[in-house]
């Protein structure tokens, strides 16, 4: 992507939902969907649970050759170690290996119930980006700490241990996803004002390192998002797409999205 235009992503995050059939499904009829748009449409991520990574990647194969968009594969995480003695971690050139361009990092959820903080996060970024996968870093407030008036504290903290470790061109080849943790799951959602003011946050912390990498940067919302109120959010300057829960496991809300 060239610094200073940005194109539009949305990425799907399956989390620990479905079974290999029903993934291997849902993934071959978005390819075969997104193969037959005539249209420009954005750029498609989806995000899969670690044992289905290859048979999703193959199914996501059917689309190809037939014009319309690629869909791409993530990863839901990352392991900060390159390799080594460390169970259940699942290493950047492993994901490489299964076909993934993507991969999540400090998603709330994870820093909710498996205790990842900033640092830690911050390595996995690192990780990501030596390994050649395009990190898509996760940040957000929590209801008490919007409520308290710290969401911008919490979210450029959050975004802060990344550029110490990585510097502003550590997200040259990234993308950020601002998930306020109080619309995650709970059909609340921000509304596009709230969100376009927290966008505008992030990108001016990079344009403070680096202005043409932060001019390309794509910066998504992610909390509670719905072919209803995708268009809204995405007409926002600073809303490049979105990072969509439940509603990518609908084929036909996810294609709203999409095409939104």
């Amino acid at each position: 992507m060239a610094e200073g235009c940005r194109c539009r992503i949305v990425a799907g995050n399956w989390k620990m939902h479905g079974a290999r059939a029903a993934l291997e499904a849902l993934a071959a009829g978005l390819a075969a969907r997104s193969a037959a748009q005539a249209e420009s449409t954005p750029e498609v991520v989806v995000f899969p649970p670690f044992p289905y990574l290859s048979a999703v990647n193959q199914a996501l194969g059917t689309g190809e050759g037939g014009g319309g968009i690629a869909v791409q594969l993530g990863a839901q995480d990352v392991s900060a170690h390159p390799q080594g003695a460390h169970t259940g971690e699942v290493s950047a050139s492993m994901l490489a290996d299964c076909g993934c361009s993507h991969v999540l990092v400090g998603h709330s959820e994870r820093r909710a119930s498996c205790g990842e903080t900033d640092e830690l996060v911050a390595r996995k970024f690192a990780r990501a980006v030596s390994g050649s996968l395009t990190p898509v870093l996760c940040v957000g407030e929590t209801l008490s700490e919007r409520n308290a008036g710290r969401t911008a504290e919490v979210v450029l903290r959050q975004l802060g241990a990344v550029l110490e470790r990585c510097g502003a061109d550590g997200f040259r080849n990234a993308a950020l996803a601002y998930e306020p943790v109080w619309a995650i799951g709970t059909g609340q959602t921000a509304t596009p004002e709230q969100a376009q003011e927290v966008h505008a946050i992030l990108r001016a912390a990079i344009a403070r390192a680096d202005a043409r990498i932060a001019a390309g940067l794509r910066i998504l919302y992610g909390g509670s998002v719905k072919g209803a109120n995708a268009a809204a959010l995405f007409a926002q300057p600073d809303i490049d797409g979105g990072l969509v829960g439940g509603a990518s496991l609908d084929p036909e809300d996810f294609w709203r999205i999409i095409t939104a």
